[in-house]
């Protein structure tokens, strides 16, 4: 994308926000090169990836990735046949631990199922070199210091050092300690020229021998080696020589290793850069609270309660900003300083954030597009040396935009037309965005002019927006506002500030009718959008409480679902207890009979009676007398001469008076005698009226009250569902052979429920359309 919008967006400063967390020079580099992509699959290929290092971030804290240096220039001095040093062999051994470190953290998180996008492939790109790795950790600490275990050569060298300087040391003693210290300027022993002297008072020079290696700035001091240690001292010169010898050999040794593996190195190197950036896109975007952009599928805008990322997140105002979906074209409307300008950066810095695979400061599942470019036009840009002014500026801006604009384009105008005679200006702006939208691209631009805002509402894909403007505090509350054009508040802001009210009306009777009458167009949606706010939170909240006594509802409901299944699960094993121990103890009946008749003699009549006795108590026991609930439940529903009943066909109260040979019971009910089974009684308390008796008369008739038709017009689906089975019902009892359902021919959603219950229904003898005459397709005419 072009440079002017990324400098304008400010994304180099999203972009240090990012470094702070790097650690990694190659990763530092990488983060200079970031820039917004414009193809949909690298776009959401980076986004994958930010997402599986937002996942790992949450999971285990970060990627594990060394502080690793560039290795370009190790790399060059090796394919010259260079050998590199110590330092410069340590950094390419970090990045061989690193290698192997990330290879089997990636490893245990896929044992763990942890799922994963794109990182687990990136992983796989990583060439693991166990032998040179081990070889490098083995010959050099993380410092690049040569270890003894480099070699048996340099090992053995170092321990005969370690004891020539114990040998020297003790020697050195002598002139340290006892009577020879008043020789001394400082009773130490020190080196000079890599060889151990000690500091003695110049006048006493002769008095140990040996060799002068330096003196003190005052002269009043020699550092002399004492002709005692001399050759001492020359045999561990030899030896930290010999030392010197085998590094470089060691040096050299490890620089061959490396040689032949160095551009897998640089591959891991690379990969391992690409971790760190993604390690800190992920970091950076927790900080932020960011969230994933969703690719949107038809090339639209959604961005959910979006913050401006730079700015104080205890500060910034959230908006919802959509675009691209119904309409094209934004022109926002609105005071100065009232958050334009900061909306149209909003949605340009976000995009570009998502387009680059970062993490977005908005709410989950906003979406964004993916632009081929983003062209911004913002700010004032006047060039003393170019000799343009403001509006030259502008419009040298805008005519390279128009030729380079295409349909996926994102067009961003602050101010359009200013900078000239307002009629002009108005006039001008008007025919730029005619021209750009023409290339179908989408824009947002802001404006002052009242004619812009009609432009917007008599424009096809084009909407009037605004930032509100609280009239009571005369202060911007940084909220957009789609669908609604800015209202001029000059007049009340003055009156409010204590402007003489004869100049506040002179100045709104110089206005012209029709700007008069866009301000009370614009006042009245004001008023109404809050009305609608108002009533629409008033919703919500009661949608709240109704949600939750729902979900307590539902939360009881488990509950005792939970508890009848407990219950029946409970009486399912006490059965079965049951049946198994009824099943053993007829089991064994049944051997004692077995065995009566193996042994040969006949089963005597008592030995049977026995068994079946014993056969018959076996089904008191187990199902009559341990189940006392059910044995009580029945006695209370056992019916008897004198109960006073409900007979249930007829829904009468009256008394048995008695039971006879079959079973039936002879109900007293008023002055009828009546015959019924036990299951049509119910025992009642209630006592039948024993005032004025009526004759109980039982038969079919049609009912007087209820209407051969039904009207379901304006009814929901529940409510007329309901009501048409209840009505079918109603008139069955009531004898009709015929009804009429009306249902009207709205949407057609009643018509269609009505026609599938009946046909549904077998009390439905035929059903059809009424006559022309009686409604038509608005009615149907239902035989029974």
């Amino acid at each position: 994308m072009n440079n002017k919008a990324l400098n304008v967006l400010e994304f180099d400063k999203i972009k240090d926000e990012i470094a702070k967390y790097l650690i990694t020079s190659r990763g530092k580099t990488l983060l200079k090169k970031l820039m917004p992509m414009s193809v949909e699959s690298i776009v959401q290929r980076l986004i994958d990836q930010t997402k599986d290092g937002m996942d790992i971030v949450r999971l285990k804290g970060e990627i594990p990735v060394r502080k690793l240096a560039d290795l370009h220039d190790q790399a060059n001095r090796l394919k010259k046949d260079g050998n590199l040093n110590g330092t410069e062999l340590a950094a390419i051994g970090q990045v061989l631990k690193n290698t192997s470190e990330l290879k089997e953290f990636f490893e245990t998180l896929h044992d763990d199922e942890v799922e994963l996008r794109e990182l687990y492939g990136m992983s796989e790109d990583l060439i693991d070199n166990p032998e040179l790795t081990k070889r490098i950790d083995k010959s050099l600490d993380d410092t690049g210091r040569v270890l003894d275990t480099a070699s048996e050569n340099l090992s053995y060298i170092r321990n005969q050092i370690n004891r020539f300087n114990d040998q020297i040391r003790q020697s050195m003693e002598q002139y340290t300690r006892g009577k020879n210290t008043k020789y001394l300027t400082e009773a130490i022993v020190t080196l000079r020229d890599d060889r151990f002297v000690v500091p003695v008072k110049t006048e006493y020079r002769t008095k140990f021998g040996g060799v002068v290696h330096d003196q003190s700035a005052s002269g009043q001091t020699l550092y002399i080696e004492p002709q005692a240690v001399v050759g001492l001292n020359n045999q561990l010169h030899d030896a930290q020589t010999s030392e010197k010898l085998e590094e470089i050999k060691i040096l050299a040794e490890l620089s061959d290793l490396v040689r032949p593996e160095i551009d897998d190195i640089l591959k891991n190197n690379e990969v391992l850069a690409s971790f760190d950036l993604i390690n800190a896109k992920a970091k950076y975007g927790n900080q932020i609270k960011a969230t994933e952009p969703l690719i949107s599928n038809d090339h639209t805008v959604d961005l959910k309660e979006a913050k401006h990322p730079l700015i104080d997140a205890d500060r910034v105002v959230a908006n919802d900003i959509q675009i691209g979906d119904g309409y094209k074209t934004m022109l926002i409307t609105g005071p100065n300083t009232g958050g334009k300008t900061i909306t149209m950066k909003t949605l340009g810095l976000i995009q570009i954030m998502a387009q680059a695979g970062l993490f977005i400061p908005a709410h989950e599942e906003s979406q964004i597009a993916v632009f081929d470019e983003v062209f911004v036009d913002i700010g004032d840009e006047q060039s003393i040396e170019q000799n343009l002014s403001t509006f030259s500026s502008h419009m040298d801006n805008i005519i390279n935009i128009m030729k380079n604009v295409s349909e996926h384009s994102l067009v961003l105008i602050d101010e359009l037309g200013a900078g000239t005679d307002p009629q002009e200006g108005a006039a001008i702006a008007i025919a730029i965005l005619e021209k750009l939208s023409k290339s179908d691209c989408v824009i947002m631009a802001t404006t002052h002019y009242p004619e812009l805002k009609i432009y917007a509402y008599n424009t096809e894909d084009t909407i009037n927006a605004s930032m509100e403007f609280d009239d009571k505090s005369l202060k911007p509350t940084y909220r957009l506002l789609i669908g609604i054009p800015g209202a001029s508040n000059a007049f009340n802001i003055a009156s409010r500030l204590g402007m003489d009210r004869s100049v506040v009306e002179r100045g709104e009777s110089l206005m012209s009718g029709e700007s008069q009458d866009l301000n009370n167009m614009i006042s009245d949606l004001e008023k109404r959008r809050k009305e609608f706010e108002t009533k629409n939170e008033e919703l919500d909240s009661q949608l709240s409480k109704n949600k939750k006594i729902q979900d307590d509802f539902e939360s009881k409901r488990v509950e005792l679902d939970n508890s009848k299944d407990s219950e029946i699960q409970a009486a399912k094993v006490r059965a079965n207890q049951i049946v198994s121990s009824t099943k053993k103890k007829s089991e064994k009946i049944i051997d004692r009979l077995k065995e009566l008749e193996r042994s040969g003699n006949a089963v005597k009549a008592d030995q049977i009676i026995s068994a079946r006795t014993d056969l018959k108590n076996l089904h008191q026991e187990d199902l009559a007398k341990r189940n006392r609930v059910l044995r009580s439940a029945k006695r209370k529903k056992e019916l008897k001469v004198g109960d006073e009943v409900k007979a249930i066909p007829y829904g009468q109260f009256g008394t048995i008076v008695r039971k006879d040979k079959n079973d039936k019971y002879e109900v007293q009910l008023g002055i009828l005698k009546m015959k019924f089974d036990g299951s049509d009684l119910e025992k009642s308390n209630q006592k039948p009226e024993k005032e004025e008796p009526k004759p109980t008369m039982v038969r079919r008739t049609k009912s007087s009250t209820l209407s051969t038709k039904l009207d379901l017009r304006g009814e929901r689906y529940d409510e007329a569902m309901t009501d048409l089975d209840n009505y079918i019902d109603e008139a069955l009892l009531a004898g009709y052979n015929q009804v009429t359902i009306v249902h009207g021919f709205g949407t057609g959603v009643i018509r269609n429920a009505v026609t599938k219950y009946l046909r549904e229904n077998p009390r439905v003898k035929s059903f059809g359309y009424a006559p022309a005459s009686s409604g038509g397709s608005g009615a149907t005419i239902v035989d029974l």
